[in-house]
């Protein structure tokens, strides 16, 4: 299943052509239809006749994938093999090795080959093989040659294949082709921009089994991480504890404590374009604690906190001319008041600040309402909306208003 906040709805009338060969994997690609086709993404899709001894273009027309091609010669005297150019996007998952080996030859001698070698656009290839043969010479050689050429490669994964055997051969999982499609159909404005992003709450140990911390899931960190890396960017994600798969192209540092998140991005930040500071830190620490795990005694329990680093006004103090940062607010009250004196107050030059006491906004939701402001005064307030498009549509204002 896709996770989601990989679902980025913005891709409406985008195509996308599915190529299917024959491989035990390509089941898969009917669960890439239907991912697809619930961003409003049209699909069409053709099947080799190996393809069709696993799956039936009746099952990919089910769901909704139109058109669809099998045969060369299947309507008589057409040029199906033209018809994929009004794609966006060109996908081959599964892949065998026999199909790299056309791609990298420039053969057409099916139908798949021939819209293949016909299509302007780009092309991503997922394989899926014995390990034997995505490691045979004459594979790894057709890799790099297609690499060459400008396609979107998407290794195996490693694992158990079908015949028993163990190692790399497995096909890619359905999220990774998916969202490496969706950065295939995504605006590029981002690119060449570093962009460092810290999500996910902290937590600061009591003993070895008790922690001070708060609800965040860090989806909204997650839901900016992919938007950035979607539209070209490199993206370096400072990660607390959290449960959030994030896309191969995102480098990811896990930490626990705030000032372990502290020591990470203060490292990083010098080399980036951006930094948006989306965890929700924890303020203050328990003092460290001798014994491995504290006694019940009767007694009340009183520990004497320490501040933690302020990552955000520390990092956003020493930035260099030219870079930006962006800084978040949960706040309980005074919404606008509380955000604009934490946008100056940490030189920061936009500000994203949400109420944590509203359904449907703050902690542990996949929808959020925000109020957003920028160092030159500009003030928008957001509805309701999931907090994709939230993370989409603040990369846009700082597209628009950053050099």
């Amino acid at each position: 299943m896709i996770p989601a906040h990989y679902l980025f709805d913005t891709f409406h009338g985008k195509r996308v052509h599915l190529g299917v060969t024959g491989s035990i994997a390509a089941y898969k690609a009917l669960d890439l239809t239907r991912a697809f086709l619930r961003l409003n993404i049209q699909v069409g899709a053709t099947l080799t006749e190996s393809a069709r001894r696993f799956v039936t273009d009746l099952s990919f027309g089910a769901l909704g994938a139109d058109p669809l091609f099998t045969d060369m010669f299947a309507a008589g005297m057409n040029y199906d093999h033209l018809e994929p150019a009004v794609a966006d996007a060109f996908v081959v998952a599964p892949a065998t090795a026999n199909t790299l080996a056309r791609m990298a030859n420039g053969l057409a001698d099916d139908l798949l080959s021939c819209q293949l070698l016909a299509y302007p656009g780009p092309v991503l290839v997922a394989p899926a093989m014995n390990p034997r043969m995505w490691s045979a010479p004459a594979t790894r050689h057709n890799w790099e040659v297609l690499g060459q050429r400008g396609v979107v490669r998407i290794e195996p994964d490693c694992g158990s294949v079908a015949c028993g055997d163990t190692g790399q051969g497995r096909l890619a999982p359905l999220e990774e082709i998916f969202i490496r499609t969706l950065a295939a159909l995504s605006p590029q404005d981002m690119r060449g921009k570093k962009v460092m992003l810290t999500l996910g709450p902290t937590r600061e140990y009591f003993d070895r089994v008790r922690f001070w911390s708060n609800p965040s899931t860090g989806t909204m960190g997650a839901c900016l991480a992919i938007a950035a890396a979607l539209r070209g960017a490199e993206v370096t994600a400072v990660t607390g504890p959290v449960d959030l798969p994030l896309p191969a192209m995102i480098r990811r540092i896990p930490v626990v404590s705030a000032r372990e998140m502290f020591e990470a991005a203060r490292d990083v930040f010098p080399s980036q374009d951006i930094g948006c500071f989306t965890a929700a830190v924890a303020d203050f620490r328990p003092p460290a604690c001798e014994l491995g795990k504290f006694k019940k005694g009767g007694a009340p329990l009183a520990l004497t906190f320490e501040p933690n680093p302020d990552i955000l006004a520390t990092l956003s103090g020493r930035k260099k001319p030219g870079q930006v940062t962006v800084g978040f607010a949960a706040e309980a009250q005074d919404l606008e008041r509380n955000a604009a004196g934490k946008l100056e107050r940490k030189n920061l030059d936009l500000i994203v600040a949400n109420p944590v006491d509203e359904a449907g906004a703050g902690f542990a939701t996949p929808t959020n309402r925000v109020l957003v402001m920028d160092r030159h005064g500009r003030r928008e307030s957001w509805p309701q909306l999931p907090k994709t498009e939230i993370a989409w549509r603040i990369w846009d204002w700082i597209s628009m208003n950053t050099p």
